[in-house]
């Protein structure tokens, strides 16, 4: 937050390619600026706003009277950019009907007296947020400013332009197609690089054009918070500034400018180097904004071509973006940081694209939670809307097609590839931003959120893959996130979020019982500024994917450290370094998994690695295994429990189908039970899950530890029983290539030894809860 105030610490020196005349300045405001002139021993101070990326703004003071010079940028501009007198014509005309901006008080076309044109208007003393998180406030006030912002945004698109007398301010109709056009102008005049995703994102612009692109309201055109002043102690807006691109035309791309931070790629810092949105700190999720903003409007809150706008509004960023770089390589830049937009250009259009292709909902939606106990975001409530919805339409009635191609290539060269069915999927859930749902940092959802949301994913074995929430590269992905450095993250994290290469995780062996971690014998030793890599692994799972590309790999480092779970490291082995030997896949019940890579053999002989791999440091493995399981592990419990989900539906269904001695399955008392037993396991488990997923989102993954080993043990053994009800429902049919019975009992089964065996997980519980009876205990005495 800042507060603009006499001697506005927002200001500061003026930068040397922005000085100009102050006398002469000072010499024309005493002549044409009543009350400047008031206290002729007054110095007259100038200072210069440095966040802006626009027409360079200043601070002036002299006496106690504080004002703000608007001015054009010196040197070569880009055509039809930085008109301030229509900034002045809009401001003079809202400031006259009550609207609240700055009052606008001085025009000067003459450029002889400053360099350039310039206007003057009142200084206005109160909060602006850079952040749009709004920090330093409670809930309760957040949300009410946000409320004020979208009831003032409504306010201005509900003026009539005709009564404000400015007509010829803007053509009006075909508004959306004169800015597409526009803006691809001024990218193309500005660009210092091609930019593919700008190309594409232009022409889809312009092939999409709104059907209703006839509205002609005054809209602001760079309408976000931090050009909003609030009241220094109220929840009101006192003033909007910088109407450098205000005009008439479709008032739904203020709405979406606004909206940007809502979908803003986790990837790219905030231009105004602020937070991400958050969740539950009192700003209104996107549906309520719109309801409240058609509400104050009158408008029905169902939008049509929503996706265009919001695609719309990060093709104009980011063409903004590409201007003010291009104004920093000439010279003229006002902000310090205009050097950072060349790399933002390409993936806020890559978003932009991403935007174009969603089915948007902009009604708010009737949540029942009076039956949940553990209460998901508003976020998290659509999202699962929207993943449920997906594999209804999308992902299921794929299901046949991907298990035939799987069989058809079963002894084929392709077997490891996947269908093209897949990829497509894939790029569909991408562009409905259904991707990365698992990593908190990218998705803005709760392990409760989740939770429920891989519980439906797991009810079809490719779902996960399809949304890149994949077994072993979540954990992968969540281990680089939290422990890798920033070199290993941009080389490695960024390809495997973005889906473009997969990877492994190279931790159990042949020739030890690794339940017992601390057994595991692969060495890693340093060698100057290299390590150098040797062992056997096995269940190395998904180094069968034709896009597997990195290993990581946990061994043992010389560490004269006596403690046994400091003696091990992890670090990044890419697949085609030379001594990377694949053996062989191994199968799982006779299921050699295909899909999702397979689970292979591989040895590493005098693999030779730079120092830099290491992740973290030496003998910190188990510290970052235990952070990388944990969230894992409850990953894998939240799918069983869609798996058991889909075992019952298909028990219920061969139940109402089948009749044997007379009577259908279901009528028969013992298949009844089974029915019961499965929905009470099922509901058991679930609570469970939930339990951990809150307690992670609370207390983190180690004040979550027995609950987490709790659903390892519980779920996979309630899926397990689940899935053989089924099969026994389902006879013969029950085991064959027909149903998914047998390899969900093969996933299921495997489970029980995967990410621990159950064993450890009934070690670890029974210690954490005799500890926590002890601690009861002493409380008691």
């Amino acid at each position: 937050m800042q507060t603009s105030a006499p001697g506005d610490p927002e200001a500061a020196e003026v930068l040397p390619q922005h000085k100009f005349d102050y006398r002469s300045l000072e010499a024309y405001l005493n002549q044409h600026l009543p009350g400047f002139g008031a206290d002729p021993g007054a110095k007259l101070t100038v200072t210069q706003y440095r966040l802006g990326q626009s027409n360079p703004t200043f601070y002036l003071q002299k006496g106690f009277q504080g004002y703000v010079l608007r001015k054009k940028p010196p040197g070569s501009l880009l055509p039809k950019a930085h008109k301030i007198d229509r900034e002045f014509k809009v401001q003079k005309a809202l400031f006259s009907i009550g609207f609240p901006v700055p009052k606008p008080l001085l025009y000067c076309s003459d450029a002889s007296v400053i360099g350039t044109e310039f206007y003057i208007m009142e200084h206005v003393q109160g909060r602006i947020f850079r952040d749009f998180t709004i920090p330093g406030v409670s809930p309760a006030e957040r949300s009410a400013m946000y409320v004020a912002v979208i009831e003032t945004l409504a306010q201005l698109h509900s003026l009539n332009v005709n009564s404000l007398q400015l007509e010829g301010y803007g053509i009006g109709a075909g508004y959306c197609k004169r800015q597409v056009s526009t803006w691809t102008k001024q990218y193309q005049a500005a660009a210092h690089q091609d930019i593919p995703a700008m190309n594409q994102l232009s022409d889809w612009l312009m092939k999409n054009l709104p059907d209703s692109d006839n509205e002609e309201k005054l809209i602001h055109g760079d309408f976000r918070l931090e050009n909003i002043i609030f009241h220094p102690k109220e929840s009101r807006v006192i003033a909007v500034l910088d109407w450098e691109l205000s005009t008439i035309g479709h008032p739904l791309s203020d709405l979406a400018y606004l909206s940007m931070f809502y979908f803003w790629p986790r990837t790219v810092p905030m231009i105004s180097q602020g937070s991400y949105f958050q969740e539950n700190i009192g700003i209104p999720s996107l549906e309520e904004l719109i309801s409240i903003y058609c509400h104050c409007r009158g408008i029905n809150s169902i939008l049509p071509n929503w996706n265009f706008f919001v695609a719309f509004a990060y093709f104009k960023v980011a063409g903004i973006l590409q201007g003010v770089y291009s104004r920093y390589l000439l010279g003229n830049s006002i902000s310090g940081n205009s050097f950072q937009f060349a790399n933002v250009v390409q993936p806020l259009a890559e978003t932009g694209l991403q935007l174009s292709k969603r089915t948007f909902r902009t009604t708010l939606s009737q949540i029942d939670t009076t039956r949940e106990l553990f209460i998901q975001t508003r976020r998290g409530q659509e999202v699962l809307t929207r993943v449920k919805f997906f594999m209804k339409q999308h992902i299921l009635p794929a299901e046949k097609e991907i298990i035939e191609f799987y069989v058809q290539n079963e002894n084929s060269v392709d077997k490891w590839k996947k269908p093209s069915v897949i990829d497509k999927l894939k790029e569909m859930a991408k562009a409905e931003g259904l991707w990365n749902l698992f990593l908190p940092a990218a998705s803005g959802l709760s392990q409760v959120d989740y939770a429920l949301i891989a519980e439906e994913t797991g009810k079809c074995f490719f779902a996960p893959e399809v949304f890149n929430c994949q077994a072993p590269d979540t954990g992968n992905m969540e281990l680089l996130h939290l422990y890798g450095s920033e070199k290993q993250k941009q080389q490695w994290l960024e390809p495997l979020l973005q889906g473009s290469i997969a990877s492994c995780f190279c931790m159990t062996e042949p020739d030890v019982a690794s339940s017992d971690a601390t057994n595991i014998e692969c060495s890693i030793q340093k060698d100057g500024d290299s390590y150098v890599v040797n062992g056997k692994k096995w269940w190395s799972s998904g180094a069968g994917n034709p896009k597997c590309k990195i290993a990581i790999v946990l061994g043992r480092t010389k560490n004269t450290s006596s403690a046994r779970h400091k003696q091990h490291s992890m670090i990044l082995v890419p697949i085609n370094t030379p001594g990377v030997e694949i053996i062989r896949p191994l199968s799982v019940f006779g299921y050699m998994d295909h899909l999702h890579g397979g689970h292979f053999e591989i040895h590493f002989n005098q693999v030779r690695v730079p120092a830099t791999n290491l992740i973290l440091g030496e003998g910190r493995g188990f510290e970052i295994a235990l952070g990388r399981l944990g969230p894992g592990r409850i990953h894998h419990c939240m799918r069983t429990v869609g798996l058991a989900e889909r075992a019952l539906q298909i028990m219920c269904e061969r139940a109402a189908q089948r009749v044997a001695f007379e009577k259908k399955l279901y009528s028969h008392e013992v298949v009844a039970h089974w029915i019961a037993e499965s929905r009470i396991a099922i509901e058991e488990i679930r609570l469970l899950t939930l339990k951990a997923a809150h307690n992670i989102d609370t207390l983190g993954s180690s004040g979550a530890k027995k609950e987490i080993a709790m659903i390892k043990v519980a779920a996979p053994r309630a899926a397990c029983k689940i899935i053989d009800r089924a099969i026994q429902v389902c006879g013969g049919a029950g085991v064959s290539q027909d149903y998914p019975l047998a390899n969900m009992y093969a996933l299921a089964r495997t489970l029980r030894l995967a990410d621990g065996p159950d064993e450890v997980h009934l070690s670890q519980i029974a210690k954490l809860e005799l500890m926590d009876q002890a601690r009861s205990l002493r409380a008691k005495v």
